[in-house]
């Protein structure tokens, strides 16, 4: 089994769900008391969101890169960045080491062209949703077409995400707001709906959606789990 590093932290509650879900995995394929090798360096998020909200990303980065060399020199086999918005700086990241990096993008995208879809509605942060690095990879390099909600919609995806949802609050109210911006995706013809925020998946479920969801978190850490066992 290869040694999984976890680059967590933003934020820990979706971190916490990694651990559980990898931990799952590996016990499901290997059964009795088998558990996940990994290392984990959980950062302080507090860092780093302020460093997206000022627009300095290449100090995000350095913070980053430091994590995964550590993670390196804790006897990592590959890189797991537990984040969507984060993996605009994942080539910077990969850079610092000589460790394959699990893309979450490309787990994600493969999960949906695997089920035969072709466009999808993206649910994430403004950065995910509205900068190139993450819809331009599934688009470019996957063929999916994808969507994003209106200025409006952005807005509350995102107020929710970082007012709630990383403070492990959970409000039904938000709940029905996410409902309303899944159904205006669906009804501009998105066939599912990537839910491109870690934390998006202690809100909502399938329930809430005509469509297909897809869990990113998941399917990352089933992702890792595969490569770890292979």
């Amino acid at each position: 089994m290869k040694t999984i590093g976890l680059l967590g932290g933003m934020s820990w509650e979706s971190t916490a769900l990694y651990y559980k879900i990898i931990n799952e995995g590996v016990q499901a394929q290997l059964g009795g008391l088998h558990s996940a090798r990994l290392v984990m360096y959980s950062v302080d998020f507090y860092e780093i969101e302020r460093l997206q909200a000022a627009g300095e990303w290449r100090q995000a980065a350095a913070l980053l890169a430091d994590a995964a060399r550590a993670l390196q020199a804790a006897g990592a086999d590959f890189l797991v960045l537990c984040t969507n918005t984060m993996h605009k700086v994942a080539p910077e990241i990969s850079a610092a080491t000589s460790l394959p990096l699990l893309h979450i993008a490309d787990a994600t995208a493969e999960a949906v062209k695997a089920a035969g879809i072709s466009k999808v509605g993206l649910l994430g942060t403004r950065f995910t949703m509205e900068q190139a690095f993450y819809r331009a990879r599934l688009e470019q390099q996957f063929g999916i077409e994808v969507l994003v909600p209106d200025e409006a919609g952005r807005e509350t995806v995102h107020h929710i995400i970082y007012q709630e949802l990383c403070l492990g609050h959970i409000h039904p109210a938000s709940r029905e707001k996410y409902r309303a911006v899944i159904a205006g995706l669906v009804a501009r013809g998105a066939e599912a709906i990537v839910m491109g925020c870690t934390e998006i998946t202690l809100l909502i479920d399938q329930q809430d959606a005509a469509v297909p969801l897809f869990d990113t978190t998941r399917l990352h850490a089933e992702a890792a789990v595969a490569l770890a066992l292979a």
